[in-house]
């Protein structure tokens, strides 16, 4: 039920018994299954253990589609829940309504008390968990943040994304030096949170110092690497998954100098996604000229500057977009380095009176970067200068923002309001594109700007609508 498979759910139901040993009755089960509010309403003042176990499917199948109703009929049957059972449909309510931001979620959520996501029964423990403390980040509630973070099984807890805000639950609790001790174990780590981590313990970001440059010798050895060779030749006739498989095979085992000369081999060749790829892998030796490359600076600035646009951005957004493959196509049909999909680029071609465009033209360099950073313009004017929401809104379309925006209770600080992005690409995307231009910052110096300040503070603000597409 909880994957959509409902004939399976039935299939399998038909096998269960009841504490009696006898069957179930296949009536009732696919009632709840294909029928649940009138399953739920012909069974709210009594239930046997197998009309409870029941109803909980009924009430899961009902909040996929409505939450709203989902938590009507189980609060009316809520007392005859027991609390394990409580904990499972309370936190799945909770959880589809956390998905729809709705206001709801966090009050519903709580509901299910401290059993939710630890029940015997519980299921997608990490989904439901997460959910409950985006939305009590939501509603600024840190203790239930707090308490929630410390209920997540410990290999969820100690992602960096839980870490730091487990050190933001307990500055607020007023408990410092724990907090700055949470901030510190990440505070090095070069990634979103890594940064705000820093930026909290007050540590301006110094990039590491840039390893040797690989030696002539040390790159050569690559070119006559029989995998190497195999992986270009895929990339030469078009394969470029079979081409990345063969390339990441290679990777086993190198040492820091290595992945560095592999990574400055890849860059010789102008295979740059690979050199970013390789280069990311190092543990000890660095160099952000390999992680953060900025190839045609001068083809970008000359179409963000007279647009205002920060070519830091820009080049986040690119990084993250097509890790600078000129000829990127995705599976939905978005093209070039900035990934623009065939309507948006005629959109924004006809409303930049583009001569001579065709759509054969959008992998072509400067059309690409034109017409991208007109786009990225766009959106940015559209909501209200935000590079955060305009962020979101290059990667899930300008309306998706507006309404995420429009369901806030009160004015959030960026970092929640991306943290609470429903879709999880477009929030991944988001965290990476806004941390990348940070990067691209401190590379082009001299000093890199606050990522904070740089997310801003979304408020509330209704949806409208947009012509954008």
């Amino acid at each position: 039920v909880e994957q959509n498979q409902f004939e399976t759910a039935k299939r399998i139901g038909a096998r269960a018994l009841d504490p009696g040993g006898r069957p179930v009755d296949q009536r009732l089960l696919a009632q709840a299954i294909d029928r649940p509010a009138a399953f739920l309403t012909a069974h709210e003042r009594r239930l046997t253990d197998v009309q409870r176990e029941l109803a909980m499917v009924a009430v899961v199948r009902l909040a996929r589609e409505n939450p709203q109703d989902a938590a009507e009929y189980a609060g009316a049957l809520n007392l005859l829940l027991t609390p394990d059972q409580r904990g499972i449909v309370w936190g799945r309510i909770g959880h589809m309504a956390a998905l729809r931001l709705m206001r709801e979620a966090h009050d519903w959520y709580r509901r299910g008390g401290d059993l939710v996501g630890i029940g015997p029964d519980a299921a997608r423990v990490d989904e439901v968990l997460e959910w409950q403390a985006r939305s009590a980040l939501r509603v600024n509630d840190f203790k239930t943040v707090k308490a929630v973070i410390d209920r997540m099984p410990g290999a969820l807890r100690e992602d960096p994304t839980w870490i730091y805000w487990n050190a933001r639950a307990l500055a607020q609790a007023g408990r410092p030096a724990e907090a700055q001790e949470q901030f510190a174990r990440i505070a090095q780590q070069f990634h979103f949170y890594g940064l705000l981590a820093a930026e909290e313990l007050g540590h301006a970001l110094v990039l590491p110092p840039r390893a040797a440059m690989p030696t002539a010798e040390e790159v050569a050895a690559f070119e006559n690497n029989p995998g190497f060779v195999r992986a270009f030749k895929f990339y030469e006739l078009g394969l470029r998954l079979d081409g990345n498989r063969e390339w990441n095979w290679q990777m086993r085992g190198l040492s820091d100098r290595q992945l560095l000369a592999a990574a400055e081999f890849a860059r010789k060749r102008g295979v740059l996604d690979r050199m970013i790829s390789t280069s990311e892998r190092t543990k000890a030796e660095f160099d952000f000229t390999q992680r953060f490359p900025a190839p045609f600076r001068e083809s970008l600035v000359q179409y963000s500057a007279p647009l205002g646009l920060d070519e830091n951005w820009i080049y986040g957004l690119i990084r993250q977009e097509s890790r600078f493959i000129s000829n990127a196509r995705s599976s939905v049909g978005a093209s070039g380095l900035m990934q623009l999909m065939p309507a948006t680029a005629r959109y924004v071609a006809k409303r930049l009176n583009v001569p001579n465009f065709t759509p054969a033209r959008v992998n072509e360099l400067d059309v690409n970067l034109q017409l991208g950073t007109g786009y990225l313009k766009m959106v940015l004017d559209d909501l209200d200068g935000s590079p955060m929401l305009a962020t979101a809104a290059y990667n899930a379309g300008p309306g998706r923002p507006r309404a995420w925006r429009s369901a806030l209770v009160r004015p959030v600080e960026g970092a929640v309001f991306a943290e609470t992005i429903p879709f999880n690409e477009t929030r991944d995307y988001v965290k990476k594109v806004m941390s990348n231009s940070i990067y691209y910052a401190a590379l082009f110096g001299p000093k890199a700007p606050s990522l904070k300040a740089r997310l801003g503070t979304i408020a509330p603000k209704s949806a409208g609508t947009t012509e954008l597409p």
